[in-house]
């Protein structure tokens, strides 16, 4: 017998299983395309937090989100014998003008508070660090609260973990328990078709990996680029946001440019070759929020959906309120992240 069944192998699935098993729930897993397929199997793994200002329900959340990865990250990696790449590295950002500089103070003043000393958000000169980003103005705002991590092996890692403790991941099997449906896109077309408005959408998003070792660098956030420093030797760039297009998993000259621009942006980056190149779906709710809760489609079954790019951050607290709810009957999901927000 199962006590909680888990549809969907991507990150908020395998975190909610693993979640569940480790307070002692019998758990089923299935996902017949196998653990991290879709977009949870990408390159990027950037676990980055909100500015920290006008404080709200779902940045207090990613922020303990953020905290609880480091000791979770460990744990699957210690049962799984892989590495899912975390690392609390931080992450600099260029400051472009004279504008930018006094906000960027300021928000240091307010992480003091916001982040309870757990972290910070200071604004530094750009010398004391090797991969710098190229700075206008000479000065760079510095947070030690992001981390990364490589999306695809801490997939891995976790199904791992999961079958290290008796649970695969299943290609098709029986519901039995409690039902959790965190199918990504596939889910959000269902109830786009089911209510007659859009509930979510996919979006599209290209990433390459470069022969770069930078492995101990904080990772770079400038122009709307993230470039990763991965633990094993390789630099990540991405990504693209793309709402129209013919190929879910093709890479195109959109790539092209945004390797270019981050080339730009880190000049140490500019004669490394391209390892690889990516391109997937990423499921987003029209709230923007991750979607938690009571299925709309399926009364007394549950729903984990919407992680777009903050999925793999939010994971952590996700697969403990989800635990909560379906375990215990404890909700403590934030009401931004209901289904009904964005239906």
């Amino acid at each position: 017998m199962v006590d909680v069944t888990v549809r969907g192998a991507g990150i908020f699935g395998l975190s909610i299983a693993w979640s569940c098993l480790r307070r002692g729930a019998r758990v089923r897993i299935i996902d017949p395309h196998g653990a991290g397929a879709g977009a949870s199997g990408g390159l990027l793994g950037a676990l980055a937090p909100h500015v920290p200002e006008n404080w709200n329900e779902k940045k207090a959340f990613q922020f303990e989100s953020l905290l609880m990865a480091e000791s979770f990250w460990a744990e699957v990696d210690h049962v799984s014998g892989w590495s899912s790449g975390y690392g609390r590295t931080g992450r600099l950002q260029p400051i472009l003008d004279q504008r930018q500089l006094e906000q960027a103070r300021a928000r240091a003043q307010t992480a003091a508070t916001l982040w309870q000393g757990r972290a910070d958000w200071s604004v530094v000169a750009s010398q004391p660090f090797a991969c710098a980003p190229n700075s206008p103005s000479g000065w760079l705002i510095h947070d030690t609260l992001t981390a990364r991590l490589h999306p695809a092996q801490a997939c891995r890692s976790l199904a791992g973990a999961l079958a290290a403790r008796g649970v695969p991941v299943l290609a098709e099997a029986a519901d039995q328990g409690a039902v959790i449906h965190a199918t990504g896109t596939a889910d959000l077309a269902q109830m786009n078709a089911a209510f007659g408005k859009t509930v979510g959408q996919p979006i599209k998003g290209q990433a390459a990996v470069l022969d770069f070792d930078a492995r101990t660098q904080p990772q770079i956030f400038a122009d709307t680029i993230h470039i990763i420093p991965h633990a094993d030797g390789t630099t990540a760039i991405g990504s693209t946001t793309e709402r129209d297009f013919s190929d879910a998993t093709s890479t195109d000259d959109q790539l092209d440019r945004l390797i270019e621009a981050a080339r730009r942006a880190m000049p140490p980056l500019a004669q490394a070759p391209v390892l690889h190149r990516w391109a997937g779906l990423r499921p987003r709710s029209r709230s923007r929020a991750p979607m938690l809760g009571q299925h709309p489609l399926h009364p007394g079954q549950y729903i984990a959906n919407g992680g777009f790019k903050i999925g793999f951050g939010m994971a952590p607290k996700i697969a403990e309120c989800m635990a909560d709810l379906v375990l215990d009957g404890v909700d403590t999901i934030p009401v931004p992240f209901r289904p009904e927000a964005s239906l």
